[in-house]
């Protein structure tokens, strides 16, 4: 970043994968071959499709998205380093690794929408704390930092304590570890679904009743604030005490994979533009809602927006 250029409204510390989508009618069972499956190839990685979907919101931030990752020096690498910049999304933070494939996953989606998911780790694997302090200025100077453990949860901490004092921090702990208090302590909003907050608290978490128990036991881990993800209930929001429960639109989903990055990018460039938490959360719902109506992980605006 230069002298000159603007403070980043979104720094995203993350991902980068190619994805290769198979619809299937259903999932085989053990030891059994469907052959009815269509493939599509997608740009992927939960750092990428979060960055992407807060750079088309980042039109109400104010200032650009940039990411902090790794690819490999190959073409899948190449594509979506092409595909980040087309978005408006800043690369230079994004370290192309040799000899080292870009990070894949491998996604089965029913006609439900419902999605299961298999990830090679690739070139994320290589991104390291070192990485982090390479790039300490960009991270320090954005007005929210966010990051998601598709790369080692070690790197995470280091963007986490290398954000600036006026930073909004915001971890998605997606997929899920444990991250030490010290860490959650500077976090101001940790973002999980239904799966990611049981593992973190012990239990189940499956209706907006028991999220709303979750969410505010969240916070008690250190963050100043928490949200869950319920898919078609929404989310709920615990900050400051209270705690909310935001419904979502009814929609019929075509494929429900990227939806939480949806929301988190979004969310992300919400709160970067100064919108209150509750409001930011209402938003982000209606785009992750708004992305399972669509094959694949991009991230699309409620139609409102768009108009």
């Amino acid at each position: 970043m230069g002298l000159t250029d603007p403070a980043p409204a979104v720094v995203v510390v993350g991902s980068v994968n190619t994805d290769y989508v198979v619809r299937v009618s259903r999932r085989p069972a053990d030891g059994e071959t469907v052959t009815d499956a269509e493939l599509s190839v997608l740009g992927g990685g939960k750092g990428a499709n979060q960055a992407i979907a807060a750079a088309l919101t980042a039109g109400q931030a104010g200032g650009p998205v940039a990411m902090v990752g790794r690819v490999g020096d190959d073409a899948a690498g190449a594509s979506r380093l092409a595909e980040l910049a087309a978005h408006g999304v800043l690369t230079g933070g994004i370290r192309v690794t040799p000899e080292v494939a870009t990070g894949s996953a491998f996604v089965t989606v029913t006609p439900d929408g419902g999605n299961a998911i298999m990830v090679a780790s690739g070139a994320n694997a290589r991104l390291t704390a070192a990485d982090i302090t390479a790039s300490a200025g960009l991270v320090s100077s954005a007005r929210v930092l966010l990051a998601q453990l598709e790369v080692p949860p070690a790197t995470v901490a280091r963007a986490v304590r290398c954000a600036g004092p006026e930073t909004t921090v915001v971890v998605n702990c997606a997929p899920f570890h444990r991250l030490d208090r010290q860490v959650l302590t500077r976090v101001d909003l940790l973002v999980a679904n239904e799966t990611e907050a049981g593992q973190m608290l012990g239990g189940d978490v499956g209706d907006v009743r028991s999220a709303l128990a979750a969410v505010t036991a969240m916070v008690e881990f250190g963050p100043a604030a928490a949200v869950i993800t319920l898919g078609a209930d929404g989310a709920v929001v615990a900050a400051g005490g209270d705690s909310w429960h935001v419904p979502a639109p009814r929609v019929t989903p075509l494929d429900t994979t990227g939806a939480g990055d949806a929301f988190a990018g979004s969310l992300g460039a919400r709160l970067a533009a100064g919108v209150p938490l509750v409001p930011a959360v209402e938003f982000a719902v209606a785009v992750g809602s708004a992305t399972t109506g669509h094959l694949g992980a991009l991230a699309r605006l409620p139609v409102e927006e768009n108009a």
